[in-house]
């Protein structure tokens, strides 16, 4: 039996006893997701058998509209207990995700001094490094001993979201180095952190880019990311976790708008049908209307229809396979400017191997359906014509995919929006244009 369908059970029989045991067993993350798909009575009860840190641990989990529906049920004890259990940038994320009402009594209880510190951190860029750091992290002085040093962490580590990497700060609380918990835990008692201290330490100010800021984890293999205002005064630190969700959030973004709709934060069964339609007819009127171009260049050719009716035959495959190229050096060019293994120097390099890819490619190509075409149909002339269009059109859509993701780079917007139904579309019309172009000079039309 499934673990969802025993707590099911549980509730019904209202043997609450044993389901308590059954949820100390599990993981937050476990728990989260099988609340999130109960009715909210359901699910407050469940909430109510969990310890304190469970219970907050699990809340961070849950979904946004669980949270508001479980907010609208607590009590101010429960929901002050709750607020307790979360550490800073969780308690700023639930803010910015919950209506006006549900907020202001979330801010009804926090303390005082909570409440100053968040109102600060609302006030980052959505898209800055202070947007999505913590204020609660354990910070040391270069004076103290190593003895002094594990005593604070034992004093303030509890309400820590890390105790890893500790921050050794000046009276101006001005960031002078890092030591991780294990050289504190591997050094004698008397030893001074300063003796101790990373000196060489990567960090990053409030306003730097959060993507930039996420990237920082995978270069430098970092558990946590120390963030300085201008004057370099240690107020926050990025860890893993949350880098990890904005890569994640980024990736998703991509993938949207390389399939050619616009960006949308909520989940699939959040967004309503009309802000899914809205998000997707954009692109889709733009794409639609393109083709009306792809048309008028058939209709100009209407005497080489008329001449060779078999040249209709092969428009698919040619814009198919110019379309295919292009959307394969796009995503590849995309995925490396993403990954920083591409950058705009590289420019001239790109376009040079992606040419080479293209001639071999389109050689391949050009071989088997020529050889196809003159087989079945006989006809040197349009063996030759579908043939070299064929590598005319690979080398064209390979160049365009190419380069189209480096243009936007360069004008500063994102290079997922030059991806497969805008690349299609420029190259569906070139490839048609080429392709009767070619037949008029081979065939004499």
């Amino acid at each position: 039996m499934e673990i969802e369908e025993i707590i099911d059970n549980l509730i019904k029989e209202k043997k609450y006893t044993e389901l308590k045991e059954k949820l100390k067993e599990m993981k937050s993350a476990d728990i989260s997701g099988i609340i999130d798909d109960m009715n909210k009575e359901d699910a407050v009860i469940i909430f109510r058998l969990l310890s304190k840190e469970k219970a907050g641990m699990t809340f961070s989990y849950m979904e946004t509209d669980m949270r508001e529906k479980l907010i609208q049920s607590f009590t101010d004890s429960e929901l002050k207990n709750i607020l307790d259990q979360l550490f800073m940038d969780d308690t700023v994320d639930l803010i910015e995700e919950m209506p006006s009402n549900v907020v202001t009594r979330i801010l009804k209880n926090v303390n005082k001094n909570d409440r100053k510190i968040i109102n600060e951190l609302l006030k980052y860029p959505d898209d800055s490094a202070g947007s999505i750091m913590t204020t609660e992290f354990i910070d040391l002085k270069e004076q103290m001993t190593v003895e002094d040093a594990l005593e604070r962490i034992r004093k303030i580590g509890t309400d820590s979201e890390t105790i890893y990497t500790c921050y050794v700060l000046d009276q101006k609380r001005k960031l002078k180095g890092i030591i991780g918990i294990k050289e504190l835990l591997l050094a004698k008692e008397n030893t001074l952190v300063s003796d101790l201290m990373e000196t060489n330490i990567i960090l990053v100010n409030t306003l730097e880019d959060k993507e930039e800021v996420a990237k920082k984890f995978d270069k430098y293999d970092l558990y946590a990311l120390p963030v300085v205002d201008n004057e370099n005064r240690l107020v926050g630190i990025v860890t893993v976790d949350d880098a990890m969700n904005v890569l994640q959030d980024e990736v998703e973004e991509d993938f949207e708008k390389m399939a050619a709709m616009q960006p949308n934060e909520d989940g699939y069964f959040e967004t309503s049908v009309f802000k899914h339609a809205k998000n997707r007819i954009l692109w889709l009127l733009i794409l639609m209307l393109s083709s009306a171009i792809t048309g008028g260049i058939i209709t100009n050719y209407e005497n080489a229809f008329a001449a060779v009716p078999l040249l209709v035959a092969f428009i698919p495959m040619i814009m198919d396979t110019g379309g295919n190229c292009g959307s394969q050096s796009s995503t590849l060019i995309i995925r490396g400017l993403a990954t920083d293994e591409l950058e705009l120097k590289d420019i001239f390099k790109i376009l040079w191997k992606e040419i080479r890819v293209a001639v071999v490619v389109g050689l391949i190509l050009t071989l088997v359906n020529g050889l196809r075409i003159f087989v079945q149909y006989k006809s040197l002339q349009l063996a030759l014509t579908v043939g070299l269009s064929i590598t005319v059109t690979v080398i064209m859509s390979k160049t365009i995919g190419c380069l189209l993701p480096l243009i936007a780079k360069k004008l500063k917007l994102d290079p997922a929006i030059m991806a497969a139904p805008l690349i299609t579309t420029i190259v569906d019309i070139l490839s048609i244009l080429l392709y009767f172009q070619i037949a008029t000079i081979i065939m004499g039309m």
